[in-house]
């Protein structure tokens, strides 16, 4: 009986441990930063019809630990402040489940791994791509998010990186930056904008608690849903770039416009209505 219940301790206890670890990496949207680099590697591999599993498999497993790790740093510096928002204080460094050094030690761990094998998997230029998108997630936008609203324009630089470096794997020895990957960079670097904006504008209260600066008049009002609104207008033709580059055909063009005119509607709903509905 004693056996038995140690037994269900110790699983209970392995069970919470991975519900922390995936917690600590963002489990959901690595899996999502991801999907768009498969997405950009496919693009870059349309004109060859050829697809390296091998490659592939490495971009993604590479891909989700530097994001991972991105994260995972992100935790570990705004951990104090984590404590004072509802959204974060049940993650697993606020709530002690976690000490710092596992922390950091994982998250570094991720990074190194992650950063190798993209490096020697798909190309150095991949690898290069992964650290800066690391160096410039942690580095720069998550300690200027409690200085300025500039941070979001920061943020955009790394969160824009995954599509383009999709596409970056898919070429051959060092690898080079396309203009296929600019037109996708550009695409996953204006959207940033709107997006880090509805989520501000949602959480406005929350991020206010720990001093976070995230919406772009500082604060939830007309001024911040009009700049929402024209970023998210100018998104729509921006999103039909790879289309007009040949890059993308015809059915991506109809899901854009479908996505975009919703998007654009819900971003004047914002404007008109000022709400958090």
């Amino acid at each position: 009986m004693i056996a038995e219940e140690a037994q269900v301790v110790t699983q209970a206890r392995s069970g919470g441990k991975i519900r922390d670890y995936a917690a600590f990496i963002k489990l959901r949207l690595s899996a999502l930063v991801v999907f768009s680099a498969v997405i950009g590697y496919f693009i870059g591999t349309e004109s060859t019809g050829m697809v390296d599993w091998t490659r592939l498999c490495m971009l993604i497993l590479g891909g989700f630990l530097v994001t991972g790790a991105s994260n995972g740093f992100n935790q570990v510096i705004e951990r104090d402040f984590d404590k004072l928002m509802s959204r974060t204080q049940s993650r697993p460094l606020p709530q002690g489940r976690m000490s710092v050094n596992e922390a950091v030690i994982l998250a570094a761990a991720m990074g190194l791994i992650g950063i190798s094998l993209l490096t020697y998997f798909t190309n150095p230029m991949s690898g290069i791509l992964g650290a800066l998108a690391l160096i410039g997630y942690t580095l720069f936008y998550t300690p200027l998010k409690r200085a300025t609203p500039f941070a979001v324009f920061v943020g955009a630089f790394p969160g824009a990186i995954p599509a383009a470096l999709g596409w970056v794997a898919s070429t051959e020895g060092f690898g080079y930056i396309g203009f296929p990957a600019l037109v996708l960079f550009g695409v996953q670097f204006v959207w940033q904008f709107p997006h880090f904006w509805a989520i501000a504008w949602v959480m406005d209260e929350d991020y206010k608690k720990a001093g976070f600066q995230m919406l772009p008049s500082g604060m939830r009002d007309k001024a911040s849903a009009f700049q929402t609104l024209v970023y998210t207008l100018f998104l729509l033709p921006i999103s039909l770039a790879p289309v007009a580059f040949g890059i993308s055909g015809t059915a991506s063009a109809i899901v854009i416009i479908i996505c975009g005119a919703y998007f654009a509607w819900q971003a004047y709903v914002l404007y008109r209505d000022c709400t958090v509905r």
